[in-house]
């Protein structure tokens, strides 16, 4: 698993820095880059590739998508660090961007690589029809914006030191975190053109996004700064609304662990060609707790 994951990173760091150097020169890409690579396991960009292998999908356009895909992780990520936001002073084991290069440089990094996103989808080197171009486009920005990340992210802040109900802190974590997780799983079928499959994989990815999340939670609940790579037990301190603190880290547990099996039931209608994904799943809920 750790070989393929690897794969997948790498050819996608690869594709970013060949990218980025074609960039015309500015003040900003020195923080991009920071913020950007090497990046972390490139978890999402893994899921597209196992996906796309259930529709035969060419991994060298998945690594493209995927590129784009990490570009606007890399923006979430370095917002949702700054002051105004979690505040934190620590990611993937190096000081955040805001840290290293201040805070109106960090925002616009952050702004900057949201758009290149959008730049390598729209490039001729994504050799695809332009008509999905359009859609996939189109898709993306629903899943950044404010019914996407960003919205989920404002909830998250504004949930903080409230009684929120389990379907709010899932609703916000779907947008949060599992919105770019449903588009990675939604593009194999896209360009597959199999519409038959696109609600199941549109529900499969929020799942998993929410699996991913839930995990992340128990990490930082039980996790420690030097595993992790970033300070934990954030979470309590801060009153964010997470599902260990309305229902206790051993039934949060239980329920991360059905939510793997509901998602192990929906795509086992596809058999071996699946295996690549379960395995996939299989790390994202083992990472140290």
């Amino acid at each position: 698993m750790k070989k393929k994951l690897s794969k997948v990173a790498k050819d996608i760091n690869n594709y970013l820095k060949i990218f980025l150097k074609k960039q015309s020169n500015s003040g900003l890409l020195l923080s991009m880059k920071y913020g950007l690579l090497p990046g972390g396991k490139k978890i999402r960009s893994k899921l597209l590739v196992d996906v796309g292998k259930i529709f035969n999908i060419k991994y060298k356009t998945l690594i493209k998508i995927g590129a784009a895909v990490e570009c606007i992780h890399a923006y979430s990520l370095i917002h949702d660090d700054l002051p105004c936001m979690d505040d934190d002073n620590i990611r993937r084991g190096k000081l955040t961007t805001h840290k290293k290069f201040g805070e109106s440089t960090a925002i616009l990094a952050g702004n900057s690589l949201l758009t290149i996103s959008f730049e390598i989808l729209s490039s001729p080197e994504l050799n695809i029809q332009s008509n999905l171009k359009i859609k996939i486009i189109n898709l993306i920005s629903k899943c950044a914006g404010h019914t996407g990340v960003a919205g989920g992210q404002y909830l998250d802040l504004n949930y903080e030191k409230k009684n929120v109900t389990r379907n709010k802190i899932i609703e916000m974590q779907r947008k949060k975190t599992g919105m770019l997780f449903q588009f990675c799983c939604l593009i194999p079928v896209l360009l597959s053109k199999k519409k038959q499959h696109f609600s199941r994989f549109a529900n499969i990815g929020l799942d998993i996004g929410l699996l991913f999340q839930i995990t992340d939670d128990l990490i930082d609940h039980k996790g420690t700064e030097k595993k992790v790579g970033k300070k934990t037990r954030k979470d309590k301190k801060k009153g964010k609304a997470t599902l260990i603190s309305l229902l206790g880290y051993k039934n949060t547990i239980n329920y991360s662990l059905l939510l793997k099996n509901n998602i192990f039931k929906k795509v086992g209608i596809f058999k071996n060609k699946a295996n690549d994904l379960k395995e996939t799943l299989d790390f994202v809920v083992s990472r140290d707790k």
